[in-house]
């Protein structure tokens, strides 16, 4: 099965059945950067984040922490003056959205992993645990640090061995947003979701100061029908998009207040595909990419941003509008789930003779796509196990047929006594409604009237 669709050609030519089973941040550059204050001993060890939500933490000149929708930040314990972590690589079962569950590969129960949220000159030794039936490292993407530990297997280093633990340890000189992954057997492990991101907040904060900062990465796994484990050997048609690990409506929303500064840092280490992020209902400024803060005089409004393969792009905004906002990926196609392509375009066609035939042999039989592929969703029509196809979620005014690289931005009044499960109530009159005749007639507005060109 891909993803354009889930119909089935039948057995006719032309029958076509339904398939039964089937982020402005702070100015920042590397350029002039001045050599970070070496980092102060700790005496008590860093608080360790709530679970799948972090809160707001104590950094240099009052920068607020990051918050990792469906995620978690790792816990650091300071051992005189190095900030200690642990990272363990294994195989696990993860939800994606309600109704499917994958095998996937990833750090400490999470793919993405744990975010490593630190701040410009700590330094940090981080214990690396091989649970994976083969070798693995770590890379540090976009880190600036010593050789050996680069994480290159057989370049800089010997790979970690199934069931042993190594050890890493650098000092953070840049600030900025970054990632790691497995560098050993790349296609196969980065593609299961040995991913995570890294979170380098300035010592000294730059540009205006944030009152949200949301991290999120993309991903993309190709899952046939029936099956639990995504196919690492895939190099197009992937079937299963998602933030955080997520597809929506597995996706957490992003809750936020009007007028308040947001920054969203985003990843993308998926194996094939650039995704341009959209946000609806405001504009915003790149502020920063793995290589470091674009300078104020380089910024530009923009509304999507694309993320491409192996990079990160940081984005700040200020929302005017209250309300539930999407924010997607703009390819079509990544805001489905599993579903078909190859198959005959049935748009407009007239399917009664068909319909006709093939319901003396299959009286459930039913044509789809001739009127398009709205509203399927909705229809919970019987589909094989552990799958998605068309498959989105229950909104406020109907059924949202988006699903995969698709999430909220909620917008509120008060965001500190809004709850974030619940839908904008907009004021009357600021809704889209049936118009109705009498405006029609005030406004000269002719319903019969063709405008089709001959």
């Amino acid at each position: 099965m891909n993803r354009r669709s889930f119909l089935q050609v039948g057995s006719t030519a032309t029958a076509v059945g339904l398939l039964a089973r089937a982020q402005r941040a702070e100015a920042q550059t590397h350029e002039g950067h001045e050599a970070p204050p070496a980092p102060s001993p700790a005496t008590t060890p860093a608080p360790a984040p709530t679970p799948r939500a972090s809160i707001a933490r104590p950094y240099p000149a009052g920068q607020p922490g990051v918050t990792v929708p469906n995620g978690e930040t790792l816990p650091w314990r300071v051992v005189d003056g190095v900030k200690v972590g642990h990272l363990v690589v294994e195989s696990f079962p993860h939800e994606i959205a309600p109704g499917m569950t994958v095998e996937v590969w990833g750090y400490n129960g999470l793919t993405p992993g744990p975010v490593l949220e630190l701040i410009e000159g700590d330094r940090v030794r981080i214990h690396v645990t091989n649970r994976l039936p083969e070798p693995t490292t770590v890379h540090w993407h976009g880190i600036v640090l010593p050789s050996g530990m680069d994480g290159v297997s057989g370049l800089s280093q010997r790979p970690i061995p199934p069931g042993e633990t190594w050890t890493y340890e650098f000092t953070l000189r840049h600030p900025g947003t970054f990632m790691y992954h497995s560098h050993y057997d790349e296609m196969t492990q980065i593609a299961l979701g040995a991913v995570g991101m890294i979170v380098v907040h300035p010592r000294r904060a730059r540009g205006p100061r944030v009152d949200r900062d949301f991290v999120l990465m993309t991903h993309e796994w190709k899952v046939n029908g029936d099956t639990r484990r995504p196919d690492p050997n895939a190099m197009s048609d992937f079937n299963v998009l998602a933030f955080n690990g997520k597809a929506f409506p597995g996706t957490a929303p992003l809750l936020v207040g009007k007028g308040e500064r947001v920054r969203i840092r985003l990843g993308n280490l998926g194996p094939m595909d650039h995704h341009p992020i959209h946000i609806h209902g405001l504009w915003f400024h790149v502020t920063a990419t793995d290589g470091g803060y674009v300078p104020a005089s380089a910024q530009r409004p923009e509304t999507t941003v694309l993320v491409p393969v192996g990079a990160t792009r940081v984005i700040e905004f200020v929302p005017e509008e209250s309300g539930d906002w999407a924010m997607h990926c703009h390819m079509t196609h990544h805001v489905m789930m599993q579903m078909a392509h190859g198959l005959p375009n049935m748009v407009g066609m007239d399917p009664r003779t068909v319909e006709r035939r093939m319901s003396r042999v299959m009286p459930e039989y039913m044509t789809m796509g001739h009127r398009g592929m709205g509203g399927m969703g909705e229809m919970r029509m019987e589909i094989p196990p552990n799958t998605l196809p068309m498959r989105g979620g229950d909104g406020p005014y109907s059924y949202i047929d988006m699903g995969g690289m698709f999430t909220v931005l909620k917008v509120r009044d008060d965001p500190s006594t809004a709850d974030p499960a619940a839908w904008y109530q907009a004021p009357e009159g600021t809704v889209a409604a049936s118009a109705s005749e009498a405006r029609l007639r005030s406004d000269g507005v002719d319903v019969t009237r063709s405008y089709r060109r001959r």
